[in-house]
């Protein structure tokens, strides 16, 4: 619990910047739409990074410490939006506090998740995933309302006050956090020391970490430029409520998706939100109402939401307990990799694109990915499934995976 209430803050902050700092760029300096989608990526780039050694670090040093002391620059980081907003010419500033507050949150997210997967039980794997990250759920649901709310009423101030507080609170939270890791065997730890890419990035969890990948290139674009996209249409009421829809439905189907793909497997579950993501996608880029932005946060909820649990549960179980840092890493390090590129690329697709065909694109991305899974887990799971009704034994997928 004390974890999942660390990750809240975490994800909170997250939500609560992502959500407006590409239109914060462009008003408060001027950029374009380009530089504005690389004010918001930075921060995930910057996490991308913290992907390739945290989950490492966090194997090595003990996860709790690692929690800790990234929290510390993370605390530091959310406040340096404030002299940063004071100034008149500093977007290159700017640029440079998202990337460091990024690298920050990618080290204490994957800590954090690391602590919370140690302790959950092999054969309630997905249920206890989309328990722990139904903390992150929350964070959709609040962070982008109160960012939008605070902006429009208050100001950008105000937004990096709250920003500044929900991070002094995840750091309080993480004090009270106890996390026992099991000491290292000397071999084992020399090896960690070294930074040796296996170790940095797992290769039994690389080829699934790919679909996230894809499927964050298609998020990024509602992320990035929901309000964007609201605006030049009057739809700013439908944005508004995209969130909280996103979050309804994702909080329902998280109380029993991961039970569902602990029971039947992980296609079932995976299939189904690929093809729920791809219908909401398909909902915004033709939406000329509130009523079906709404509904279409309500499918990309089902199918996103459910993708990055389901997901991250199956990379979870491809490797023995002790890499579980760097199997979490792995996965996250794809995510991001692909939510901080998207809107780089989807901002020069804008150029010569509108915001409807740019939506209907990713929609086939999205279907596109299903393949993508299938060649590199989903017949592999079939195969398991099929043994399982025949009443063969299986092997434990820990037991055959790189360690």
């Amino acid at each position: 619990m004390l974890a999942s209430l660390a990750n809240f803050f975490l994800a909170f902050v997250f939500y609560l910047l992502m959500t407006t700092m590409a239109l914060y760029a462009v008003e408060s300096f001027g950029a374009s739409d380009t530089v504005g989608g690389l004010a918001s990526s930075m921060f995930v780039l910057g996490s991308v990074v913290a992907r390739l050694f945290a989950g490492n670090l966090s194997d090595l040093l003990g996860r709790r410490r690692v929690l800790l002391i990234a929290l510390v620059g993370f605390v530091l980081a959310s406040v340096s939006y404030l002299p940063v907003d004071s100034m008149t010419d500093s977007l290159a500033l700017l640029l440079v506090v998202r990337a460091v507050h990024g690298l920050s949150f990618g080290v204490a997210s994957t800590a954090a998740m690391a602590i919370a997967q140690s302790l959950i039980p092999a054969s309630r794997r997905a249920e206890g995933t989309g328990y722990f990250t139904l903390s992150t759920t929350l964070a959709t649901a609040i962070g982008p309302a109160l960012a939008v709310m605070l902006v429009h009423t208050s100001g950008y101030t105000a937004l990096f006050v709250a920003g500044a507080i929900a991070s002094a609170l995840g750091m309080a939270t993480a004090l009270l956090l106890r996390a026992p890791d099991k000491p290292l065997d000397p071999e084992h730890r020399a090896r960690l020391r070294k930074f040796h890419p296996r170790d940095m990035l797992h290769p039994a969890v690389v080829p699934v970490a790919t679909t996230m990948l894809v499927l964050g290139i298609c998020y990024s674009g509602v992320l990035t430029f929901l309000d964007s996209f609201a605006a030049e249409r009057d739809l700013q009421t439908g944005a508004s409520l995209f969130f909280v829809a996103y979050s309804v439905v994702l909080f329902l189907a998280r109380l029993v998706a991961g039970k569902i793909q602990d029971r039947r497997g992980d296609n079932i579950v995976i299939y189904t939100a690929m093809a729920a993501f791809a219908v909401g996608m398909l909902l915004l880029g033709s939406a000329t109402s509130n009523l079906l932005v709404v509904l279409a946060g309500a499918f990309i909820g089902l199918g996103w939401g459910t993708l990055m649990s389901a997901l991250q549960s199956v990379a979870a179980g491809l490797v023995p307990m002790r890499r579980i840092g760097v199997a979490i890493s792995t996965h996250f390090f794809m995510l991001d990799l692909g939510v901080g590129l998207g809107p780089i690329g989807l901002g020069l697709l804008l150029n010569t694109f509108g915001y409807d065909q740019m939506y209907m694109a990713l929609a086939g991305i999205v279907v596109l990915s299903a393949l993508l899974y299938h060649l590199v887990h989903g017949r592999v799971d079939t195969a398991r499934r099929r043994a399982a009704l025949a009443g063969e034994a299986l092997v434990p997928a820990e037991s055959t995976q790189f360690v």
